[in-house]
């Protein structure tokens, strides 16, 4: 689990020097192995290689030729690449990713559950400003987070 942001760069080589609010339980927790990826290419998800293979293994459980597979791993597969951490923390984001979302220079490091997301700040400031977290939003999500746990209790 990561939490938080941080400022980073990505240098001339598309390297970016993983913040290390992020690095030290990256590599504790998971090691060095990486899958960097997007949906959309309008952000960089970088993955703990074990947990890109979680969700692998998720999507394995759907049918080769079910539609959503497809059109999910074609994408992932456009943008994606595997790598490893340097022995200073850097990383490479694919060309074709950087590119498309505008993250070289200055960027943002967002932890997420499972993987961290690399943003354009400009990008990511507009994204926040044109979607805004409403009292409905709110209302929304703790009503869903109510029944989520209902539902646990009638598991257990």
């Amino acid at each position: 689990m990561f939490r938080g942001h941080a400022e980073a760069k990505i240098d001339a080589k598309g390297r970016l020097k993983v913040p290390s609010v992020f690095l030290r339980p990256l590599q504790e927790r998971y090691g060095s192995d990486i899958f960097t990826t997007s949906l959309r290419g309008d952000c960089a998800w970088i993955y703990p290689l074990r947990n890109w293979e979680q969700v692998e293994r998720r999507l394995a459980g759907l049918a080769s030729t079910h539609r959503l597979r497809r059109k999910f791993e074609a994408r992932v597969s456009y943008f994606g690449q595997q790598s490893r951490l340097d022995a200073q923390g850097r990383l490479i984001v694919p060309s074709r990713l950087r590119e498309r979302a505008g993250i070289e220079g200055g960027v943002v490091v967002f932890g997420k559950s499972d993987r961290l997301e690399v943003w354009n700040l400009e990008r990511m400031e507009s994204e926040l400003e044109s979607d805004p977290f409403t009292d409905e939003d709110q209302d929304e999500l703790t009503e869903d987070l109510e029944a989520l746990e209902e539902l646990r209790g009638a598991d257990g």
